[in-house]
């Protein structure tokens, strides 16, 4: 797309033939050269390749090349011609050059290269500009606009769930605390409990950690919908897997029993991952040269095989007698661990796999009961490296025995009156799952940390960005 005469350098490579006047605008990223004649690599942010700029030293002078550096701003109008260096296939050479904005070399904390991902973190402000920090937030939009084209053309809604809320839709956890209170002089009920209902909203509200009840109430009235915002979870864990504020994505569908959500889970997944090997090659290459040799392979795996389902009580089975010493021991009840998971999927079947029917006890109260009275109609896709990557269900759609559940986990349910009331009046099954955004970018991008896969993460102690 032009601007103001201006084509982007994703643009410029794929011009042919060349021969062309162009006007390129971009951010040094190196600078080298003698006193006849200097070259500028450009790069604009578009793509992961940068742009050659020739500059003849005579014309423009020293005194602007020597204020050109690493980090600094330019414009350059030029002829584009075929290149005769390595790894370019055109350059532009430069008729007219303009510095937008300097950069002190002294003081450019990406002057030198092969800074640590942990340095970049602390300067979050300019990590964007890195080869590593572009491919990684091109493939997050890419990631993003992929989710929204599937669901609309599965005949999905997008609906916005509020982000302040007064219910936890795991039935537990720490959250945000959202409140309008002078906290230096909170008021106070006669046993000196805090007095919400002199807050903003005449309660307790916090800040979501799942959009998923509100998602329920859309399919109960829209049929498909799926939500795609930010969440929160107040957890002090400071670890490669968690953030404080992270992005989810959680389809709801009326009429969808456990097997049409597993149907679509596996067919999403495998839509989004074509679409990063369709539409992101180059980057997905850089990155794989850079920090993960097997990504582009791996991508491959999921997209190629026909994900394994198997029972909870199949899986639990199969790891009891793998004869592996887990660090975490094996046995019917336990929440797996990612080292179980990734045994299922990266030895045992060597395919990704979806596990159901999970004990009732270790799963949220929300999730439709079997006949047995000891598990429930849940599903786990467990890919290679992560291990879990989405986990769903089928909602308990009977009034009755969701409110008996409700009452054995010591819910409230004078805060969840409205979710009970949609089981009361045209209840219908259905069901949905939840995509951590964050891990899937960190599958498809082969990083390992998910503090470098957003682009300002928020996690204890860090909020500085």
């Amino acid at each position: 797309m032009k601007e103001c005469g201006r084509l982007r350098i994703k643009d410029l490579l794929k011009i042919a033939p060349v021969g062309g006047d162009v006007l390129v605008k971009g951010w040094v990223r190196t600078k080298r050269g003698n006193k006849n004649v200097a070259f500028l690599a450009v790069n604009d942010g578009s793509v992961i390749h940068n742009l050659q700029i020739v500059v003849d030293v005579a014309r423009f002078g020293e005194d602007l090349l020597k204020q050109i550096t690493t980090g600094s701003c330019v414009a350059a109008r030029g002829k584009l011609v075929e290149s005769s260096g390595a790894g370019q296939s055109v350059e532009v050479q430069a008729e007219t050059l303009e510095l937008y904005g300097g950069a002190d070399v002294a003081a450019y904390p990406l002057q030198k290269k092969g800074h640590t991902l942990e340095f970049l973190r602390e300067i979050a402000h300019l990590r964007p500009r890195t080869n590593t920090f572009g491919a990684v937030f091109r493939m997050r939009h890419a990631m993003a606009f992929a989710i929204h084209q599937y669901f609309n053309d599965h005949g999905f809604y997008y609906l916005h769930t509020p982000i302040i809320t007064a219910s936890d839709a795991e039935g537990a956890g720490a959250m945000f605390h959202v409140t309008a209170l002078d906290l230096n002089d909170l008021p106070r009920t006669p046993d000196g409990a805090v007095d919400y209902a002199q807050d903003f909203f005449g309660r307790a509200t916090n800040l979501t950690v799942s959009g998923q009840l509100e998602g329920e109430l859309g399919a109960m009235a829209l049929g498909l919908i799926y939500t795609f915002g930010p969440t929160f979870r107040a957890e002090n864990s400071n670890t490669p897997r968690h953030l404080s504020e992270f992005w989810m994505i959680e389809p709801e569908m009326a009429f969808y029993e456990i097997e049409d959500n597993m149907d679509l889970a596996e067919d999403f997944l495998k839509y989004l991952i074509r679409y990063a090997l369709e539409h992101s090659m180059d980057d997905l290459k850089f990155l794989a040269g850079m920090y993960d040799g097997e990504l582009i392979e791996r991508l491959r795996f999921v997209v190629d095989n026909k994900f394994v389902r198997l029972t909870y009580t199949e899986g639990i089975r199969i790891l009891e007698q793998s004869g592996e010493k887990f660090e975490y021991p094996v046995s019917w009840g336990i929440d797996l661990q990612s080292e179980h998971e990734r045994y299922l999927v990266e030895k045992y079947f060597k395919k990704p796999v979806i596990l159901t029917d999970y004990p009732k006890d270790i799963k949220a109260f929300y999730m439709k009961q079997n006949d047995d009275g000891k598990t429930v109609r849940a599903m786990d896709v467990l890919f290679p490296k992560i291990g879990e990557i989405i986990g769903g269900s089928q909602r308990e759609e009977d009034c009755e025995k969701l409110q008996k559940r409700i009452e054995e986990l010591e819910l409230s349910e004078k805060d969840m009156w409205w979710y009970l009331e949609t089981r009361k009046f045209g209840s219908a099954p259905h069901s949905g799952f939840g995509l951590g955004f964050e891990r899937l970018l960190l599958f498809v991008t082969g990083m390992g940390n998910i503090r470098d896969v957003i682009p300002f993460p928020r996690t204890p102690k860090n909020a500085e960005f």
